[in-house]
């Protein structure tokens, strides 16, 4: 590692103990990363401190509290220490329950008065709660090259690709260090070179909503796994909500953190500048016959059409969204026995609130969640054997997670079920 002489000043403990510990820790990072200097970051996102109440159980001997958990958790110290507020934007990321509907979710007071002390703790450190999986929805939306320190794969997918902005997927042990020391390993996609697609799909049929964006996503995943695809063809539409469900959906299957739409992301202008002189691996085709297997292999988790619940967000929704379930739910009842929880950002609902939707979807029988999801909290509406999804990642991961059935369509097809109780859904 070269060390620039403020580096050296912070590992030598001139800055303070857990300056000292976060650099000991990202510069052992980067030596198993092969890096060899550090680029500066003002932007990260990640879950600092925070843990359920048997994490801080270990640590009880320290007093098992949230200053315990950062020092010996996240920075892997051996002893506790001080932790300093936060000087740069530093934000929290998804947490692990709603703050008003806790019960709902089946947590008990204990964990939520846990969850709240975590989040004093956090804002004390100047540390902005945004609690969502969305952050460019939420007030921090970095610029174009800007060197960024985040986790939640399909944030880092996003802010790679639609935004240009440079992050690898982050844990939270670099992302505590990094709020403390605003710096980070120079390596992958800090680096010109690492951003090169090597991958060309080539897209002969319509891909043009959420649903299809979402598809298409999660059938590049599977085949370049976390590799840089650059696609090309008949898409269009490609809108916030359309990209964020695509990048979340080739995270998901596969490890895609980021990828180039000819003509649209800010990285590719041409297909020659989004390969940047890199030779192909492969060309794949994503047609008529890939979209009816990708289809099938989503829907192959559901057997059972009585659906019990239905889950909309993920990643949390746009404003946009939840206007439409609101629109498709207002004056009409859900079915006896079939839940509705819709997932977003706080800032999201209080947006949505304010223009009437949330009480729309409430006198339907729905509920709008903030700062978690199903798969984060692993918690569906008690008795859940079913499930109906418009979110390819959540059909990937809650069969697996929570061993339930699972049905993945359009947000229609889902408020369809939630309002008949039955899985109706068909690729046209």
């Amino acid at each position: 590692m070269r060390l620039t002489p403020e580096e050296e000043s912070m590992a030598s403990g001139a800055h303070g103990k857990a300056a000292e510990k976060a650099m000991d820790l990202l510069i052992r990072y980067a030596n198993a990363l092969g890096a060899e200097r550090f680029v500066e970051t003002d932007n990260v996102a990640g879950v600092p401190g925070s843990a359920p109440q048997w994490l801080k159980d270990q640590y009880s001997q320290d007093g098992g509290d949230y200053r315990a958990v950062f020092c010996k958790f996240d920075l892997d110290a051996d002893d506790v220490f001080d932790i300093p507020a936060m000087t740069g934007n530093a934000c929290h990321l998804q947490g692990g329950m709603d703050p008003e509907l806790w019960r709902e979710q089946g947590y008990s007071r204990e964990a939520f008065e846990n969850a709240q002390s975590d989040e004093k703790n956090t804002a004390a450190l100047n540390v902005k709660n945004l609690k969502t999986c969305t952050p460019y929805l939420a007030g921090n939306e970095p610029k174009f090259g800007e060197h960024c320190a985040w986790m939640e794969s399909s944030a880092v997918v996003y802010c790679n690709s639609v935004l240009g902005a440079r992050t690898n997927t982050e844990g939270r042990e670099s992302t505590s260090a990094a709020m403390i020391t605003h710096r980070i390993p120079d390596w992958g996609f800090h680096r010109d070179e690492f951003r090169l697609g090597n991958h060309l799909v080539e897209v002969d049929v319509p891909v043009n909503n959420i649903f299809e964006w979402g598809m298409l996503g999660y059938y590049i995943g599977e085949i370049v796994q976390e590799e840089i695809p650059v696609i090309d063809g008949a898409i269009s539409n490609a809108g916030l909500v359309e990209l964020k469900h695509f990048g979340a959906a080739a995270a998901s299957s596969g490890g895609v953190e980021m990828y180039h739409l000819v003509g649209v992301t800010p990285e590719a202008p041409t297909r020659e500048k989004a390969f940047g002189g890199n030779q192909i691996k492969s060309r794949i085709r994503y047609g008529a016959d890939e979209r009816r297997r990708t289809y099938d292999n989503l829907n192959i988790r559901g057997r059972s059409t009585e659906v019990d619940y239905v889950m909309l967000g993920c990643p949390h929704a746009a404003i946009g969204q939840i206007e439409e379930a609101a629109r498709l739910l207002d004056g009409k009842k859900l079915n006896d026995g079939t839940a509705l929880w819709i997932f977003t950002s706080r800032y999201v609902k209080a947006e949505a609130q304010a223009k009437g939707y949330v009480d729309i979807i409430k006198q339907a029988g729905g509920l709008v969640m903030t700062d978690t999801c199903s798969a984060i909290a692993q918690s569906v509406p008690k008795g859940t054997k079913v499930v109906a999804l418009d979110s390819a990642k959540q059909t990937h991961y809650l069969p697996a997670f929570l061993g339930i059935e699972a049905w993945f369509g359009t947000t229609e097809d889902c408020i369809n079920a939630a309002l008949t109780g039955k899985w109706r859904g068909e690729l046209s």
